[in-house]
């Protein structure tokens, strides 16, 4: 019990209330709550506004970046390729017509020598094709079969049938003509191939024979009837040919059918005919015909005997005789050393007529030797030009 009522009187002194320890225990009571409250409205706030501020902002840059970048995204590949893919096309055109501006230095080079290079390319092939036109240019353009040249009206045949040719004055004269042609094609294209003026004697009896002599007239080159005649050996000189056991009917049945086989040639050769040529009897009625159509005559002199010569004096008709024969030997050498004989007459002389065949050696030596021949002085012509200028029967 004692120690029981000191505490009673503690408690009582506790619980007492004092004028001064009401403010003091209120104030005490209160201010922590209040400072607890404010401070956990503080923080409330701070918190609130920072999420507010952090929530503001991360949706906007998210929104901004997802706005922008789809944006710039397509943009960039949309737009890049366009220029590129613009700017390839433009440079060449740009490059073309700046070439005198400095910026494009690079470019200049290339196309300048683009541009040189083309010319000097086809320069060279006009040099080689010039080579045989001297020879042409030396003679109007060819006259086509058609249209033979102008000439006085009531002229001969030949003067109508003639290449249009003036031969320079001065100058020796030399007409090649090739015998036998139509019956090999190939080797008589070669012969037209080559360089005009030439007189071609074509076979009557050749295949297609009109066509390949309009294609020779075209080309530039004289045309003669070829007429088979009689040789003196056992040589065929082909079908239909005039021989001396033949009566005259005959003989001028089969020359008028040659001469019938074609037209616009000038004249008529022989073709063989070594023992036809050698009898006047044989021989009038054709050269009689011969010079009844206004054509002339050259005698291929196939022998030393022939009368052909002597009957067209007679009949007063134009007419011409061989110089050279150039391919007894076929080879290249060997007509070369004809040609070179046929050049001396032609001084010698003031012309000569050449007689060759289409023989491959022929043609070849052929090809090389007329360029050569004219700057030597000499100028290439027609039959009927030295006919004209030497031989004017009629």
């Amino acid at each position: 019990m004692a120690k029981k009522t000191p505490r009673k009187p503690q408690k009582a002194a506790a619980r007492k209330p004092s004028p001064k320890t009401p403010a003091a225990a209120s104030g005490r009571a209160v201010s922590p709550v209040l400072l607890a409250l404010a401070g956990v409205i503080a923080v409330f706030a701070v918190a609130l506004g920072a999420r507010f501020i952090i929530g503001r902002d991360a949706p906007e840059t998210e929104s901004v970046v997802e706005r922008e970048a789809p944006v710039i995204a397509p943009a960039s590949p949309i737009k890049a390729p366009p220029p590129k893919v613009a700017e390839a096309p433009p440079p060449p055109p740009p490059v073309r017509e700046a070439e005198p501006a400095p910026a494009p230095v690079p470019a200049p080079p290339p196309q300048v020598t683009e541009a040189p290079a083309p010319v000097p390319v086809p320069a060279p092939p006009p040099p080689p094709a010039m080579t045989p036109k001297p020879v042409v240019a030396m003679l109007p353009p060819p006259v086509a079969p058609l249209e033979p040249p102008k000439v006085a009206p009531g002229s001969p045949l030949w003067k109508k049938n003639a290449l249009p040719f003036r031969a320079p004055p001065g100058k020796p004269a030399i007409a090649i003509v090739i015998d036998d042609m139509g019956v090999d094609r190939k080797r008589s294209n070669r012969a037209v191939s080559l360089p005009a003026p030439l007189t071609l004697a074509w076979l009557p009896y050749a295949h297609e024979l009109p066509a390949q002599a309009r294609a020779a007239r075209a080309a530039g080159h004289e045309l003669m009837l070829h007429l088979p005649m009689e040789p003196s050996g056992s040589a065929d000189p082909g079908p239909q040919a005039l021989r001396v056991s033949l009566d005259k009917g005959e003989i001028l049945r089969r020359t008028k059918a040659a001469l019938d086989s074609f037209d616009g040639y000038v004249g008529v050769n022989n073709h063989m005919g070594s023992r036809f040529t050698a009898d006047p009897a044989a021989m009038a009625p054709v050269l009689g015909e011969i010079a009844r159509r206004g054509l002339l005559w050259l005698d291929s002199r196939t022998t030393a005997k022939s009368a052909g010569l002597t009957l067209a004096r007679e009949f007063q008709m134009p007419f011409a005789g061989r110089d050279i024969f150039l391919d007894n030997e076929m080879t290249v050498s060997a007509v070369r050393g004809q040609l070179a004989k046929t050049e001396q007459v032609a001084r010698r002389q003031g012309y000569a007529i050449a007689i060759g065949h289409p023989h491959d050696a022929t043609i070849d030596a052929l090809a090389s030797w007329m360029p050569e021949v004219q700057k030597r002085g000499f100028v290439l012509v027609p039959v009927s030009a030295v006919v004209r200028a030497h031989h004017t029967g009629g």
